[in-house]
């Protein structure tokens, strides 16, 4: 599933083509992908100019100038093309600008869907209303997890994977954040020391950024909207390299949870 990075990677792909412009098609292709397309999308949308971009979490934001924002979740095969030169199958949405520019939204797998709110109101859409901070923003710092994390049993990183906690973060970017932090995915959170948890803040925001900055980290589906595959696959330290050296001179464990692998050293990440 694309995390916090590829969602970025999107939303800056995406930027040059629509911020700005006028929207002179709208075309929603189905009735819906995981849930039903709004049915007012293609009016509301339709003549409107594109007044920004934005992300929350995993969410991707395209804001107008009539107040709405379209809210887009990419699921699990979700990916947005810029001016493709044929269509596909599973093309379910198409926006053509004033400028001549086009962008479709293709969903194989039909797990992520859109939204249109008025923008007045994201604060209160349901799945950002509980929300915990931004990775990547002020508010998240050693202190703050101190105070979200006191007296929590529960193991570092179930409370990291919780989007109450913090907002965005998935499980390969977690796996990474806990091995450069060098704390063990099952210590119990509210028993990690304030100067570990400066380190994990610190991690998890170098971890999002290099990830940002190779455009993400193609795994199956997942590509920019320029056609690039994301390279942070390339410099993962612990993810999908069980069994392989770290770089301690331990070895990559890998255990599996309720479906979802974690890997981290036990040699590095001890506490």
């Amino acid at each position: 599933m694309p995390e916090l990075p590829e969602v970025e990677t999107t939303v800056r792909g995406l930027a040059p083509v629509l911020d700005g412009e006028r929207l002179v098609t709208v075309e929603p292709r189905r009735a819906d992908l995981r849930k039903a397309i709004p049915i007012d999308l293609r009016q509301r949308m339709t003549g409107a100019r594109v007044s920004g971009l934005g992300r929350r979490a995993k969410y991707g934001l395209v804001d107008t100038d009539r107040g709405d924002t379209m809210i887009f979740h990419l699921g699990m095969s979700g990916r947005w093309r810029v001016d493709p030169s044929e269509p596909l199958a599973h093309d379910h949405l198409l926006i053509e600008t004033a400028g001549g520019r086009s962008v479709v939204l293709n969903d194989p797998r039909r797990f992520g869907f859109l939204d249109l709110v008025p923008t007045a109101d994201l604060d209160a859409y349901p799945p950002f209303a509980a929300m915990g901070p931004e990775p990547l923003g002020p508010n998240f710092t050693g202190a703050y997890l101190a105070g979200a994390l006191e007296g929590r049993s529960a193991p570092i990183k179930a409370m990291l994977l919780d989007q109450r906690i913090v907002a965005g973060l998935g499980n390969i970017y977690v796996c990474e954040a806990l091995h450069l932090a060098r704390i063990a995915p099952s210590r119990a959170a509210g028993q990690i020391a304030r100067a570990r948890l400066d380190r994990l803040a610190d991690a998890v925001r170098e971890v999002l950024l290099a990830a940002i900055e190779a455009g993400g980290s193609s795994l199956r589906d997942y590509a920019r909207p320029d056609g690039e595959l994301g390279y942070f696959s390339k410099q993962f330290l612990v993810y999908g390299r069980e069994g392989e050296p770290c770089h301690c001179g331990g070895v990559v464990k890998r255990r599996v949870e309720n479906g979802r692998s974690t890997f981290w050293c036990p040699r590095c990440q001890r506490g």
